[in-house]
């Protein structure tokens, strides 16, 4: 097999030269025609090939965009990275993925690997850092944040209207007759849990319900969390006709707990969830939730942080979210 053919062997042909072929090949050199005319020719003649990596490296780039994730098991954001890494594949950059696995310390810290790799952006798929750490970040590397809002980087936000998902919810059981609720919150330091969950206890309030705390227990997004939520919040002895999940997840783990406590989805329990992940729609029942646009979330993603590296400012993005009613939700029974 050939060896790859060389910058030096070029500007030795050539008789320049690294620096010279070098400016060449980037369109900045000032040279006479006849030596340029001679560099192109040798690049012609041994088929020379550049490196983009190596060509970035010089001038200071590293061409990869890092991603910190909550968790590299979630559904939710396995689809957002496939999105991103969509909408890099035509361009020469490409994502470094890292999990903060939600944990502050454990976030900061993928935070502090990529800086260290020189990533030339990066992308924050939720995550539990404060306001405060992120913002003087963004001063040093281009950011977009995803599914929160990070005070003063309005613009670098891609962010869900999740108070009308949860209104949407709210309402389609109400709808039905439900007025006993149960609730399974995601992680609390999560900005869109707290106003999911905010959405809901008031769509409750503006229609002169209430729910009894114990009946509100947190499930931190994951499929076991709402597993144990569930069975904690059947351990209250307190009835419930409706169970809402702050994710699809959760309520996936939820259903088994109610299957195994031998109750019925829907005809004991409605059970709804959101996002509308792969798995909602293969449970069984399938899962009443609110759809998001989770691939085309992590697009606009890629896209703003392309915006930001080639020095155009990033547009905010407020994503729509649309209820899906399937099979896991019906009126309540009347009680013996």
């Amino acid at each position: 097999m050939l060896e790859p053919v060389t910058l030096a062997q070029v500007a030795r042909e050539a008789g320049v030269s690294p620096s010279t072929v070098s400016r060449i090949l980037n369109g900045t050199a000032n040279v006479a025609p006849d030596k340029r005319v001679r560099v192109e020719a040798v690049i012609a003649r041994l088929n020379f090939r550049p490196n983009p990596q190596a060509q970035a490296l010089a001038g200071g780039r590293s061409l990869s965009i890092g991603v910190v994730t909550p968790s590299l098991h979630s559904t939710f954001y396995g689809e957002a990275l496939t999105g991103i890494e969509a909408a890099l594949n035509d361009t020469p950059y490409h994502p470094i993925v890292i999990s903060g696995q939600w944990r502050t310390e454990r976030e900061q810290e993928a935070l502090n690997v990529l800086l260290a790799r020189r990533v030339d952006a990066v992308i924050l798929l939720g995550g539990i850092l404060d306001d405060e750490v992120l913002r003087p970040l963004a001063q040093r590397v281009p950011m977009i944040a995803v599914g929160r809002e990070v005070q003063g980087l309005s613009d670098s936000c891609i962010v869900m209207d999740n108070a009308l998902g949860m209104r949407l919810i709210a309402g389609h059981l109400l709808d039905l007759g439900h007025r006993e609720f149960a609730y399974i919150s995601g992680a609390e330091r999560q900005s869109d849990a707290v106003e999911r969950k905010n959405a809901f206890l008031g769509c409750l309030q503006d229609a002169g319900l209430s729910i009894h705390p114990d009946l509100i227990q947190v499930g931190q997004y994951l499929e076991d969390g709402g597993q144990q939520a569930a069975q904690r919040l059947l351990d209250t002895g307190r009835p419930f006709t409706a169970l809402v999940c702050a994710n699809d997840q959760m309520a996936l783990g939820a259903r088994l707990t109610l299957y195994r406590a031998g109750l019925r989805v829907p005809d004991d329990v409605s059970l709804t969830g959101f996002d509308d992940v792969v798995t909602s729609r293969l449970m069984t029942p399938p899962l009443t939730t609110v759809r998001q646009a989770i691939y085309d979330i992590g697009v606009s993603a890629a896209q703003e942080a392309l915006k930001l590296l080639g020095g155009q400012p990033a547009q905010r993005h407020v994503f729509t979210p649309e209820l899906v009613i399937r099979e896991s939700t019906a009126p309540p029974r009347s009680r013996p």
